[in-house]
């Protein structure tokens, strides 16, 4: 079997010691056929680390098992370029709709959408048409007006409410995006101030909403750290950054580019809390998280440094950071590059 990374310890029933105690789960890259096609995915297993048997030290539960295969199907959804079947289960949360609703929406079958969530593989057809669907509101509002007759009276209102509410809601997201972007124009292609790593706001996202649920009081002065420690660390391990952000030489230590408009990125809410005459700003997560698209080694970098600094305050991650190389060999204002982490310490 290929390397494996430590996900997280658990305290469970071992089937080989026959008693609960401390198992450890890990991912690792597997291979699977899917369509007669051999597929590479994430596989995730329990490992017995008291068992002395190598033969005998690893085992995979019913449900894990089920999400290995829908890992298993989602590597091949992405290599032919197809919708995940958490992506189709994020566009029916982002208008509110159950997954019958949104079927009953796109005139298909009532179970269509839960066959795609769970089992399933859509075709090329029925995947253009669940991105029509997720990325303009105004045809979701169309296609709904077309299966009216499906609903009744009351629900078809409600879920014309849904709908309307996401025009709103994407116009605000998307200002946003764009902002950020035209901020990083100028790092458009890959070097060593981006970490070899074009921005990519959907991962972004999803690792700052991750630092947020991980960590119930967190603010922003702390949240800018986690995220230049998750990619520093990344680029020394890796030669890769995780999300493309490009950092500054701040007195509060780095502080990556839009770091204000990044904080309104749909993933995670904001709140404003007066504290001595100062505004913090509270940062939580906007709704479940999800590491979806992301790498066994990038999943592992980010729980290793929220574990890290999950109980230091805000003031020590800084002044820890303060030591850092590449904190110290660069001036005011001047933008960290990527290089000056491969000394970072080690965790």
């Amino acid at each position: 079997m290929g390397q494996s990374y430590l996900v997280e310890a658990v305290q469970r029933d071992c089937p080989f010691c026959n008693k609960v105690h401390t198992i450890e789960k890990r991912v690792r890259k597997s291979s699977m056929l899917i369509k007669g096609e051999p597929v590479e995915f994430e596989e995730t297993y329990y490992f017995c680390p008291l068992c002395i048997d190598e033969d005998e030290n690893e085992f995979v539960p019913a449900d894990m098992m089920d999400q290995n295969l829908q890992n298993a199907r989602d590597s091949y959804r992405r290599a032919h370029g197809l919708l995940t079947s958490d992506e189709i289960a994020e566009i029916r949360t982002s208008y509110k709709l159950s997954q019958s609703d949104l079927a009953l929406i796109l005139g298909w079958g009532e179970i269509t959408i839960t066959r795609y969530e769970s089992k399933s593989i859509q075709d090329e057809t029925y995947d253009q048409i669940l991105r029509m669907f997720r990325d303009d509101p105004t045809f979701a509002l169309q296609q709904l007006t077309r299966q009216a007759s499906r609903f009744s009276t009351e629900k078809y209102r409600q879920l014309r409410a849904n709908i309307l509410s996401k025009v709103e809601r994407i116009g605000v997201s998307q200002l946003i995006k764009k902002t950020i972007e035209a901020q990083y124009a100028a790092f458009d292609g890959i070097g060593d101030f981006n970490g070899n790593q074009k921005l990519d706001l959907d991962k972004l996202g999803k690792v700052m909403a991750f630092f947020a649920q991980y960590e119930k009081n967190l603010y922003k002065v702390k949240l800018m750290k986690l995220l230049w420690y998750a990619d520093a660390l990344s680029y020394k391990r890796r030669g890769r950054a995780i999300t493309g952000l490009v950092y500054e030489h701040k007195p509060y230590g780095a502080l990556p580019i839009a770091s204000s408009d990044i904080i309104h990125l749909p993933e995670v809410k904001v709140e404003e809390i007066e504290i001595n005459d100062n505004t913090a700003y509270h940062i939580t997560a906007a709704s479940g998280i999800s590491l979806e698209g992301f790498n066994a080694e990038e999943i592992d970098i980010i729980y290793q440094v929220a574990n890290k600094f999950k109980n230091m305050s805000a003031q020590q991650v800084v002044d820890y950071m303060h030591n850092e190389d590449a904190y110290k060999d660069t001036a005011m204002n001047q933008i960290i590059p990527f290089t000056k982490c491969l000394t970072l310490k080690e965790f």
